[in-house]
């Protein structure tokens, strides 16, 4: 039986539910796990009239007290940007599906909630040393010689740091993945250029391959499958400006070499 009292915080409730759904959404979890993640908060809380409406770029949530003449709240939030942060995707599931108003109190969950977006992903030198291993193992895996293996871990690691500091300055995919590959390209001729590797192409290919959208295309696919076309579409249409970013500044770098 759920208390009186929480069926007085609607607002409370809804805005809980909201806030679960913006980190599991900005962090790379799908629209319709956003969705199943504020229901489930909400229904537990003994809110049976629960309608939710997610997008890649904002969330509707719009609750019932069931009562004849009661009351409905609806909110709206906006995702600005987003990140591909798992573990926190992670964490949120776990959450909705052990919290419950008889053992955690609204507050508390807002705390937990709060502790869950705060974590801080992986240090920036971490991160670049992995990028600068796949890009590297992608290299190798495609055809191309150790050294060619050692110069794609160096741009591998470049363009990591690159995404890293770009993305907290400006927030625009389409740039930031246009610049980045573009970095790539330059450092991959300028390797070859300078005799320090057999082949262009293989550590071209390795470097871009951690550029690629591949969170994007596959969420598409399971937003699709679960019946979220809307958002499928939205996100196929993203990954396909992601990849023509990449195409452009790959060939602007190498149009420019070839001219000069």
């Amino acid at each position: 039986m759920i208390p009186d009292h929480i069926m007085e915080n609607n607002k409370k409730i809804l805005d809980l539910a909201l806030y679960a759904g913006e980190i599991m959404l900005k962090n790379g979890g799908e629209t319709y796990r956003a969705e199943d993640v504020m229901s489930r908060i909400c229904k537990v809380c003994g809110i049976e009239k629960v309608e939710s409406f997610v997008t890649p770029t904002a969330m509707f949530l719009s609750i019932d007290d069931g009562k004849e003449f009661g009351h409905t709240y609806t909110f709206q939030k906006s995702i600005e940007y987003r990140e591909v942060n798992l573990m926190k995707v992670s964490e949120i599931n776990d959450f909705s599906r052990k919290f419950t108003p008889n053992e955690i109190s609204l507050e508390d969950a807002f705390k937990m909630l709060e502790g869950i977006d705060r974590k801080r992903s992986y240090p920036v030198p971490v991160k670049a040393f992995f990028a600068g291993f796949a890009t590297a193992a992608f290299t190798v895996a495609n055809g191309g010689h150790f050294t060619d293996a050692l110069c794609a871990f160096f741009i591998g690691t470049v363009i990591l740091t690159f995404v890293e500091f770009y993305s907290r300055i400006e927030k625009n995919d389409f740039i930031r993945t246009l610049i980045a590959s573009a970095i790539g390209a330059f450092l991959s001729i300028l390797c070859f250029r300078m005799g320090l590797c057999h082949s262009i192409e293989y550590i071209l290919i390795g470097a871009i391959y951690i550029l690629l959208p591949g969170l994007a295309i596959t969420n598409a696919i399971r937003d699709s499958l679960s019946g979220d076309f809307m958002s499928g579409l939205v996100r196929v249409f993203e990954a396909f400006i992601i990849s023509a970013s990449i195409a452009v500044g790959v060939g602007i770098m190498l149009n420019l070499f070839g001219f000069f």
